[in-house]
């Protein structure tokens, strides 16, 4: 349980500071509008995707879920 806490703190630590480098990097490369748009929007859909897989984590070590919702385990 505490090692299952720790690996999603520092997950979700690293994830922040992806963001936040992705987004203030992101301005310096010249790119038209739709491309900046669509890279900004695929990378906070990803983040998403990731907070979502780090809350079926903790709901999996703390409680019982059904097998389809087995999406792996942080060892």
């Amino acid at each position: 349980m505490i090692g299952t806490l720790i690996g999603i703190i520092i997950v979700l630590i690293v994830l922040g500071v992806l963001y936040w480098a992705i987004t203030q990097l992101l301005p310096l490369i010249p790119l038209p509008e739709p491309f900046q748009r669509i890279i900004h929007v695929l990378l906070v859909l990803i983040l998403v995707l990731v907070v979502l897989w780090v809350i079926l984590q903790i709901l999996g070590a703390v409680v019982s879920l059904p097998a389809w919702l087995h999406v792996g385990s942080i060892r």
